[in-house]
């Protein structure tokens, strides 16, 4: 678990006792590093699947990180690719880390809470990975909604989520148990640390995004081995 230049268990102990602010602030010169960065092979594949290089206008990577997937979205674009994510400190690294991802899309970082978006109707694709979790089930509709606003009509939202995994697997309980941890921790210490696993899963993540006047259409078999095997699936969100 623990890469050479990844974070110490005292790090992440740090992190996990601040804010998803200030615990990213502290954890992004090392996050690629860790095993929460999304894998390439999970954000080539969706990136594969939202167009070839320079078919899209303007795209936008929702809690983007240091930037992982916008390594692959910058070449799709070609006027703008916008990052937003509320750590500074993760923007920073991010703008170091694409500067020599080729491209001729204009690259704009922006700190902010993806619950407040202040886009409308600006955005051919929206991408957002590995941020749901950082996302209280209660506001996933506000998430939903702001992305919708975002996009132009027909503009497309990819993302990767996963289906509910089987009660057999010891992953799952894993995954349970350590949601229930956070829960406690967050009712002891403030600030919270909003950080759960197994969230925004179909089939309910198609009905809400459906309610929101999205068309969804998931793709099983476009992920390779063994995400697919695993129930990750890539989800291709239309804006009605």
């Amino acid at each position: 678990m623990f890469h050479p230049k990844g974070p110490s268990l005292v790090e992440l102990v740090q992190q996990g006792l601040s804010s998803v602010e200030r615990g990213y602030d502290l954890l992004a010169p090392k996050f690629e590093y860790t095993p929460f960065r999304t894998p390439d092979a999970l954000l080539k594949a969706s990136l594969e699947l939202a167009g070839s290089p320079g078919s899209v206008g303007s795209g936008l990577d929702v809690c983007c990180g240091t930037g992982a997937a916008m390594r692959y979205l910058k070449p799709l674009c070609r006027e703008r690719v916008v990052g937003l994510d509320l750590s500074q400190g993760m923007l920073d690294e991010a703008g170091r880390l694409l500067a020599d991802v080729p491209g001729e899309a204009r690259v704009e970082l922006v700190r902010g809470d993806a619950l407040e978006m202040p886009w409308r109707e600006e955005f051919d694709l929206v991408t957002s990975f590995g941020a749901f979790g950082h996302v209280l089930e209660e506001d996933e509709p506000r998430l939903v909604a702001g992305i919708h606003r975002a996009l132009r009509p027909g503009g497309r939202f990819v993302f990767v989520t996963g289906e509910e995994p089987s009660r057999l697997r010891p992953g799952y309980w894993v995954a349970r148990a350590f949601n229930a941890a956070m829960r406690v921790r967050n009712a002891l210490w403030k600030p919270p640390f909003v950080m759960y696993y197994l969230t925004f899963l179909l089939p309910r993540a198609r009905a809400l995004l459906e309610t929101h006047g999205f068309t969804v259409d998931v793709r099983p078999e476009a992920l390779p081995e063994p995400y697919g095997r695993y129930g990750f699936r890539v989800v291709i969100a239309t804006r009605r």
